[in-house]
């Protein structure tokens, strides 16, 4: 098997590179830039000095030129590298989207009169199809719109929508019945029901979502915006109460001039938190790419945040920690019957049950015993329910079930049975041990026997499970199976804990209890059944491979349909959360040099003592000041790359982990703007 990974896109790429900087300067325009008040108030004061350098050629304004010009020039800048990493996060999902975008093509669909292989259908365009629309999809055909598989088994390539180059089968019944809509059969046929509308699909979801257009802030990034604005207002305030501070110094002291509206300027650029302004939307749409390179799409950017802070996370035992395709290796027959016996009424409790479970019931009895039948037409169907937890047939005054031994033994005492198998009890048991699946059959009122499923572990989920485990995360199965099977696989699974004979009702209840407990809870599942859970978990992933009830519940969805991918998206979301806040740490001790570096040179004409606060010896006021504010757009573009790519994750304690990150992204805040600034001014100085 060969997987296409969803590679990304080099944020030095020429094409995206032109394309972001074309957008950049889209985003000046004040209708956009609104959205960042922080960069607004920093593209009007950009303005305001653009001003002052025309008053400056003129002969208006006492200050050089020069220095107005390069203080113009640079604020610009700011502005724009603020607008630029936005667009270079937004281009590279959007050339994702285009690639998606292209390999659509307009579809023609064969449309059934009824629901039936033998039905007449019409040809019409993908784009006339609507919800419950049934087609036929045969062989070399694209599916032209998202469904649920009705009848049939097909081997589905999947490869433009997921970038696995491997088919994948899709049948009728079980959780393996969802297929998407640009989906190319390549054997068999299927009728598909159409669940979603023109326009609604879960290709044109993903488009969007990818391309940003519909990406909302999330509580954490709308509160830290809070916050970058109020530092603003507050900074605001400090430099209007400057100028006529300065105004009174000198007519006190008798020296120097009052402070220009340039300085003013540049002085409230620098110290309002313009570093984590302009780089917190890209942050956001950066995490969101960064999770579809891993081939799962968030369908909202509080999902993945809420995934940094999952403390328990359930997981549906059948095609997320096992293969899900449970295949009947044996009969063992009880109370003196025979296997043939057992074999033809297992057969007929499977003739009308098409899930692979099912269908492997008919292919051992086909292989071992050569027994062969088609569905009766007079027969009555019994479908299996989360309720009763057995399914069968009823033909010519016979009853024949299979299922859970509990649900069973209930049945068949119903219909009068006075005495059950002894040794069922110990049968049932030996299997559940094994970590198989025990389906008691019977016929009437008798039971015949077990028919022993084997569920096959997914490779490398212990591994995963125990990564888990050391993020502080507790792991908990979820089945319908008995306690003693789901003891067995739990164990083999190496999950913390399970629950067994779990009910939707039971998976909903185990949610809220931990929610209520102040667990941020995170569930996956593929059927139908799962949910209800899904649509009540903090974070809900979906697997690909599943219904379209639990994909439509979920708000992340897997396209690999690996349940282990969880411990991916959790690393993202903590990486969107830690990359955010050491921004905005590195951001704020920024200031400290900035101090050093503007403060004196503001006041040195009225008081020169403050000389001495010039720690970084820069040649003049000019030369400091517009070090400083060189430094501070600089230093946007260099945190691109960071911003895009995230902080590196690591499996710390939280108090070590705040104590690692204070010491780089705090204290490093601190020392870079040092040696950034000095190195700026001694450059300016051998220009002057």
């Amino acid at each position: 098997m060969s997987k296409h990974n969803q590679q990304p896109q080099s944020a030095f790429d020429t094409v995206l590179l032109q394309g972001a900087l074309l957008e950049s300067l889209k985003k000046l325009d004040p209708r956009q830039l609104w959205r960042n008040p922080v960069m607004l108030c920093v593209e009007i004061a950009s303005l305001i000095t653009l001003i002052t350098f025309g008053m400056s050629l003129s002969g208006a304004n006492r200050e050089p030129s020069w220095f107005t010009g390069a203080v113009s020039f640079w604020l610009w800048l700011t502005v724009i590298f603020s607008t630029f990493a936005e667009s270079l996060a937004e281009g590279r999902g959007k050339a994702r989207a285009a690639s998606l975008r292209s390999s659509r093509t307009n579809v023609t669909a064969k449309q059934l009169a009824k629901p039936e292989f033998n039905s007449a259908f019409t040809t019409v365009g993908a784009s006339q199809l609507r919800k419950g629309a049934c087609i036929l999809v045969e062989a070399g055909d694209m599916i032209a719109g998202d469904g649920d598989v009705l009848a049939g088994a097909a081997l589905v390539n999947e490869s433009a929508v997921t970038g696995e180059s491997a088919p994948v089968i899709r049948e009728s019944g079980g959780d393996r019945s969802a297929v998407t809509g640009g989906t190319t059969v390549i054997a068999n046929r299927i009728i598909v029901r159409i669940t979603a509308n023109p326009g609604e699909t879960f290709l044109d979801r993903m488009i969007g979502l990818i391309e940003g257009a519909k990406r909302r802030k999330t509580p954490n990034e709308v509160a830290l915006e809070l916050l970058l604005i109020a530092l603003t207002v507050v900074f605001l305030l400090v430099c209007a109460n400057i100028a006529p501070l300065s105004s009174y110094s000198v007519k006190a002291a008798g020296q120097g001039t009052p402070v220009s509206l340039t300085i003013l300027t540049s002085l409230f650029v620098c110290l309002a938190p313009t570093t984590i302004a302009a780089l917190l939307p890209a942050i956001g749409i950066a995490g969101m790419d960064r999770l579809f390179q891993k081939n799962v799409i968030a369908l909202s950017g509080r999902a993945i945040e809420a995934a940094g802070d999952v403390n328990v996370l359930l997981l549906d035992k059948t095609g997320t920690i096992t293969h899900g395709n449970r295949e009947a290796v044996a009969f063992v027959p009880v109370g003196g019957h025979s296997e043939q016996e057992l074999a033809e009424a297992a057969l007929m409790a499977s003739l009308a049950d098409e899930t692979p479970e099912g269908r492997s019931v008919v292919a051992l009895a086909r292989q071992k015993y050569g027994l062969t039948r088609e569905t009766p037409k007079d027969a009555e169907v019994v479908d299996f329910s989360a309720d009763t937890r057995l399914s069968g047939i009823n033909l010519a005054g016979r009853r024949y079930r299979k299922g859970a031994s509990d649900s069973i033994i209930a049945f068949v005492k119903g219909l009068g049975a006075t005495s059950i198998p002894t040794e069922l009890a110990d049968l049932v048991d030996r299997i559940a041990r094994a970590g198989a699946t025990p389906l008691v059959v019977s016929r009437n009122n008798e039971i015949l026997g077990v028919i022993n499923l084997k569920d096959i572990i997914k490779a490398g989920i212990q591994e995963r499970f125990l990564q888990l485990r050391s993020m502080g995360i507790k792991t908990i199965m979820i089945t319908g199976d008995n306690p003693l099977t789901a003891a067995a696989i739990a164990a083999e699974a190496q999950v913390d804990d399970f629950m067994a004979q779990a009910k939707p009702e039971d998976k909903l209840r185990l949610i809220k209890d931990h929610q209520e407990a102040g667990f941020m809870v995170a569930m996956t599942g593929d059927g139908t059944n799962d949910a209800p859970a899904l649509a009540q978990a903090d974070v809900a992933v979906a697997m690909n491979t599943g219904t379209q009830p639990a994909r439509e519940a979920a708000n992340i969805i897997d396209l690999d349909s690996n349940p282990t991918k969880l411990l991916d998206i959790v690393e993202v979301g903590k990486q969107i959360l830690m990359t955010r806040g050491n921004l905005t740490t590195f951001s704020i001790s920024n200031d400290i040099a900035k101090y050093f570096a503007i403060i004196p040179a503001a006041l040195l004409s009225i008081y020169p003592r403050l000389g001495v606060l010039n720690v970084m010896g820069l040649a003049s006021p000019y030369s400091a000041i517009l070090s400083a504010v060189i430094f501070n757009a600089l230093i946007i573009p260099l945190l691109v790359p960071l911003a895009l790519k995230g902080t590196k994750f690591r499996a710390f304690p939280a108090e070590k982990l705040l104590i690692h990150n204070l010491l780089i992204y705090g204290l490093g805040g601190i020392i870079a703007p040092f040696a950034g600034i000095k190195a700026i001014d001694m450059v300016i100085g051998m220009m002057l």
